[in-house]
């Protein structure tokens, strides 16, 4: 008799498995249809995901059902090292996004951002030229900086409440003291030859570049990296207790099937 512990892990399974289908299917849609760095790089996560949910699920659903322990044992020990990577992924993100804040300017609407603020790991993580490539290329087809385009005046875009990548990327640094002719398009001032701040002389008025390159944009999408993990690392806790849950069932699973197991053999040695 398949015991409520199996039933219940096979229930979670399929519903697992389920939930993999669409993911995948995701993952392979948008690698046909990429065409820009941006989709290629979350191709490859969202495919390696539903991947593994495919095979973990009928995993477990074997396992479970069919009363075989050693895929309930494989599937066992892949949720025990799951536990153990998210419980650290966790912790990881609560400690590397700990430093880092926008200073807030006189007068302004908006923070702004310095690369030098955030943890040192961050900031290799953005100074490296292939990771902001792709990031960079993110940027560009969210078109975030040209949804900024409403022809206003310069005392009602100051007093916007831009977004860290907008305020970094989209605009140069208050400091520079550019004349604003428009949101995206900022005159440096006559007989401007060089400035301390290195993003004054990064800006550009070409609507690719802009401030893609600066180390203010860098720090925006930092800005941004760290509250998006720090809304996941709650969603972890979430999800890591969940985990625990049906670990726990799992174990129960594992421990029937080899009583089950035991009796079967000894009533096969015994008729």
């Amino acid at each position: 008799m398949v015991r409520f512990s199996n039933n219940l892990i096979g229930f979670l399974n399929i519903i697992t498995l389920l939930l993999s289908i669409p993911i995948l299917s995701g993952g392979i849609w948008l690698g046909r249809r990429a065409s820009t760095d941006c989709e290629k790089f979350l191709q490859g996560p969202i495919i390696a995901i539903g991947v593994f949910l495919l095979l973990v699920s009928i995993v477990g659903i074997v396992g479970a059902c069919c009363r075989n322990s050693c895929l309930l044992w494989i599937y066992l020990l892949v949720m025990f090292i799951l536990i153990i990577l998210l419980f650290c992924f966790t912790i990881f993100a609560f400690v590397v996004t700990n430093k880092g804040a926008g200073d807030a300017v006189s007068g302004r609407g908006f923070k702004e951002y310095r690369l030098g603020d955030y943890s040192n790991w961050l900031q290799k993580r953005m100074e490296n030229s292939k990771n902001w490539r792709r990031i960079r290329s993110c940027i560009q087809d969210s078109d975030v900086c040209q949804s900024l385009q409403k022809n206003e005046s310069f005392n009602q875009f100051v007093n916007n409440n831009l977004s860290p990548i907008q305020s970094g990327c989209c605009k140069p640094p208050t400091d520079c003291n550019f004349t604003y002719v428009n949101e995206t398009y900022w005159n440096k001032p006559a007989g401007f030859t060089s400035s301390d701040i290195q993003d004054c002389n990064t800006w550009s008025n070409d609507q690719s570049a802009l401030c893609y390159d600066c180390q203010s944009c860098r720090a925006g999408v930092l800005a941004n990296i760290k509250n998006d993990w720090k809304k996941v690392a709650i969603v972890n806790i979430i999800f890591l207790i969940f985990l625990i849950i049906v670990y726990s069932i799992g174990c129960c699973a594992f421990r029937n099937n080899r009583k089950d197991n035991s009796y079967t053999g000894y009533n096969k040695a015994y008729p």
